[in-house]
């Protein structure tokens, strides 16, 4: 029989958590009547949460697991699982019991039945401090603005997505906050979010400081500027170049001009040479910035054309999958 939902659950030093989740995720799932894979991706954890992960998989085969040899990040996590998720639907939610698996089948319904490519949860009333909530607003903002996308809470980690668009997207580095943005430029448009359940930390603590949004608006500015030149890098570069170059030729041949007239047709002596006036230098600048700009572009444009290689992570151990754990090589 084949599966309707996949979830895939990055986890990181979270024990205690993990077979609350199962439980509560496994029951909705047989309420509703739908079936189902739990993948859990163990993300370096120092803890005994692959302990657990194994000792669940024992007694349900549904409860699969992904090992990592140490923490890549939340981004890896779920690519590795997207890439091992064999569910109609997908479905991604964070391990410490703050996403409610009790949206699931609703969300599971907005993909299905509506043909939704994406919906991304919005945590409306959340139960976090203001030291979080502010700046995720500011950036939720920017995103919209940058992105089109009219989503409310681009970072929360419970989405659904049809199965092609995450077997079609890359996620790497700390990207997993701009899947919607990265999904819209694959050409999956059909984005929407639904308002859901935020619930209080129970166990542990969060992984995440505040560096985070240091390092999600240089994401955003990268996952913007990739998405929208990847395939056509010479337009940007392009555009540049030819402006800068521009400019430096009219502004040298406004020298030269002032030149010969200064020596042909004015009475005045010349008094300066060219290479004595500030705007000889400013020419030549723009001049020389616009061919290394359309260099940069013709370069840019040949590693495009060369095959896309995937980022592999090293995965040490795997529980529940067929495939036998593959010879990856560790990211650079």
């Amino acid at each position: 029989m084949s599966i309707e939902v996949s979830v895939v659950v990055p986890a990181k030093d979270e024990e205690e958590s993990i077979p609350e989740l199962c439980q509560w995720i496994s029951r909705v799932m047989q309420t509703n009547g739908l079936s189902y894979e739990i993948i859990f991706i163990d993300d370096g954890s120092t803890d005994g949460t692959w302990s657990k992960i194994t000792a669940i998989n024992e007694a349900n085969a549904r409860i699969k697991g992904i090992r990592f040899n140490r923490n890549f990040g939340k981004s890896a996590a779920l690519q590795t699982g997207f890439k091992a998720a064999s569910g109609k639907v997908v479905i991604t939610m964070d391990a410490d019991l703050q996403d409610s698996p009790d949206e699931i089948p609703e969300l599971y319904r907005m993909i299905s039945k509506e043909g939704y490519h994406l919906v991304s949860g919005w945590k409306k009333k959340r139960h976090d401090p203001l030291s979080k909530t502010i700046p995720s607003r500011f950036f939720n903002y920017i995103t919209r603005m940058l992105s089109g996308i009219k989503l409310h809470d681009f970072n929360c980690g419970l989405k659904a997505y049809q199965s092609v668009v995450v077997k079609n997207i890359a996620v790497y580095g700390e990207m997993h906050r701009y899947i919607p943005v990265i999904a819209k430029w694959a050409g999956f448009s059909r984005i929407t979010e639904k308002v859901v359940e935020h619930r209080e930390r129970k166990y542990g603590y969060t992984k995440f400081g505040l560096e985070r949004f240091i390092n999600g608006f240089l994401d955003l500015l990268s996952v913007t500027f990739v998405s929208r030149f990847r395939q056509k890098p010479m337009h940007f570069f392009g555009s540049w170049g030819t402006l800068s170059f521009v400019i430096g030729f009219i502004l040298t041949i406004k020298i030269f001009w002032d030149k010969i007239e200064a020596l042909y047709f004015s009475h005045i002596p010349v008094r300066r040479d060219i290479t004595d006036q500030p705007i000889f230098y400013i020419a030549l600048v723009a001049v020389v910035i616009g061919v290394q700009l359309f260099v940069t572009g013709f370069l840019a444009e040949m590693i495009a054309m060369q095959s896309f290689s995937k980022r592999e992570y090293l995965v040490i151990e795997k529980i529940g999958l067929d495939e036998a754990v593959p010879q990856t090589k560790l990211p650079v």
